[in-house]
């Protein structure tokens, strides 16, 4: 059997873990590689990317800085999180703020360190993605709108860094053969921002009595939850505008499957919003949108499973 000192450092590395969000981790590596090998570098094979150094860098520093930031955003939201988390919030608390700040100014010397490797482009690119986040943390997640703009937009540039590394030698004159490229990753970028901007939305609604006491100025406390099922409903129709290039003006494979079926559950989404009132409905809607996310990573692959043997050029049928 375990020694109580053994079982405490057990627990710690488990409240660790939760802090971090370490079960996010995983998702946010594999959706950067799917992301590179389908939709970024349809032309490469695979492997080669796979076996990219700098592009393992490059993943990796986004995960550890990503990781950091759910420390630093724990480190600040710790009242808040006691009213609406409470159960989260106490395994978080097996290990000393202290602590936490060790780690993440670990965790970011990590992440530069990597970024310094590939170029000083990455460098800065993750030292000002890293200050973002902290700034975000301390002073915008606080207010209205731009908070929640801020929140959705961090979530999304990772997958900028990989863009910019794939494409930071392409010179003036390529860029035009290029477009239709940028045109499809932009609006898969756009469609996924809208999915969590209005996840952050929910999540003020969910939120609502622990920002009440922490004197958070989210939408639903300024105005009210009428107007944040309003703000949701336009996000949610306009989430058809980066669907409907991506189907019918570009080619997605199979994935247009995904994209109509994900139409049908946002559809009941909003019926389901309208209806809801309580922490524990919101809760529901949040996971939906979670599950969303998390789907839209696994059918990555089925914009065109033969990129996994060999690369193919999608750019020329742009």
């Amino acid at each position: 059997m375990l020694s109580r000192q053994h079982k405490l450092l057990v627990m710690k590395i488990v409240s660790l873990f939760s802090v971090v969000r370490g079960y996010n981790i995983p998702i946010i590596i594999l959706a950067q590689y799917l992301s590179a090998i389908f939709i970024l570098a349809p032309e490469k094979r695979a492997l080669d990317i796979l076996l990219d150094f700098h592009l393992l860098l490059i993943v990796f520093a986004s995960a550890v800085t990503i990781a950091s930031g759910y420390i630093i955003n724990n480190f600040y939201d710790s009242q808040k999180d006691l009213i609406n988390r409470p159960n989260k919030s106490m395994l978080d608390r097996l290990v000393s703020q202290k602590t936490k700040l060790t780690v993440y100014f670990s965790l970011n010397f990590l992440a530069v360190l990597m970024a310094m490797i590939v170029s000083w482009r990455a460098f800065l690119f993750f030292s000002c993605y890293i200050f973002l986040i902290w700034f975000y943390s301390h002073k915008i997640k606080k207010y209205p709108i731009i908070g929640n703009l801020t929140a959705a937009l961090l979530a999304v540039i990772p997958f900028f860094a990989i863009l910019l590394y794939f494409y930071n030698k392409i010179s003036f004159e390529e860029i035009e053969d290029h477009m239709g490229h940028f045109a499809v990753i932009w609006a898969h970028a756009m469609f996924l921002f809208l999915l969590l901007l209005i996840r952050e939305m929910i999540k003020d609604l969910e939120n609502l009595k622990g920002d009440l006491a922490t004197d958070y100025k989210t939408i639903p406390i300024l105005y009210n939850e009428t107007t944040s099922k309003r703000i949701i409903t336009i996000l949610t129709f306009l989430t058809v505008l980066p669907v409907y290039v991506l189907i019918n003006i570009y080619d997605v494979g199979y994935m247009d499957i995904y994209f109509y079926i994900c139409f049908v559950v946002m559809l009941f989404f909003l019926l389901y919003l309208w209806k809801s009132n309580s922490k524990e409905q919101y809760l529901l809607l949040h996971n939906v949108l979670k599950f969303l996310i998390v789907s839209g990573v696994f059918c990555i692959v089925l914009i065109n499973p033969s990129v996994l043997w060999h690369g193919k050029n999608l750019i020329s049928r742009f």
